[in-house]
């Protein structure tokens, strides 16, 4: 099963052709218009069995998107509230469960401290989502430990922590060997688009521990934000359950 995740930096109608040499199974799609606005704009491949999207800004949400033999179903309960934080049933030769994000940590309120962010109250209403069978959870989460405060209630560690007791590891901190918050590979190459401008890691795959990581690659800068096409490079990691 491969899976990518990337922030497309919208546009994604022009900018498919970057993943699909990739042959993705699933693509996670932060920052991507609604399928009615894909197909208004020539992107109209995807079904409803194949696309799924969440968002307030018909230009701008989270989309999940399924090649060859795999359809999506949105899992229920669904909290559409959460910003952003998409549940997703993976059916076809294998069968998993995805929960797709877009944090918007901005939108949580003025005070950061005080808030838990999207995600860590997804995780809490997604726990018996994520516990009842393989899962996988990844993204733009928009955070990354180096930013955590003493006592401030959205620093990343208790994301990752939640993640661990859920069973779920970070592909890239498994392959790399690297800890948490010393990432030698930055995700988000913000304001500038430089390798020597303002970067981050904040973008990840959370796999089972218990998966087999064939691959897990960072895509290159030249690959996905020194042409232009957005301020993410993308994340592609082949697992199997």
């Amino acid at each position: 099963m491969r899976l990518i995740f990337w922030n497309c930096n919208m546009a994604f109608h022009r900018k498919i052709e970057a993943i699909l040499p990739l042959k993705p199974d699933i693509a996670v799609i932060s920052e991507c218009a609604a399928p009615e606005i894909l197909a208004l704009r020539g992107l109209d491949r995807f079904s409803p069995e194949t696309c799924l999207w969440m968002g307030k800004n018909p230009n701008k949400g989270l989309g999940v998107f399924a090649f060859g033999d795999v359809a999506l179903q949105r899992a229920e309960p669904f909290f559409p509230t959460l910003d952003f934080v998409l549940p997703v049933v993976v059916t076809g030769a294998v069968q998993f469960n995805l929960l797709a994000v877009w944090a918007q940590n901005a939108n949580s309120g003025n005070i950061r401290k005080h808030t838990l962010g999207p995600l860590r109250r997804g995780l809490t209403k997604y726990r018996d989502f994520l516990s009842g069978g393989p899962s996988v959870m990844g993204g733009d989460l928009n955070n990354n430990i180096f930013w955590d405060k003493p006592g401030w209630r959205i620093n990343h560690s208790k994301m990752v922590a939640t993640a661990t007791d859920l069973g779920l590891v970070s592909a890239y901190h498994e392959v790399m060997g690297e800890p948490q918050g010393s990432e030698s590979i930055p995700t988000h190459y913000w304001r500038d688009r430089k390798k020597d401008g303002p970067v981050y890691h904040i973008d990840y795959a959370f796999v089972p521990r218990s998966a087999q990581i064939n691959r897990f690659e960072v895509g290159r800068f030249e690959d996905w934000v020194g042409n232009g096409l957005s301020d993410h490079v993308a994340l592609i990691v082949d697992i199997t359950f």
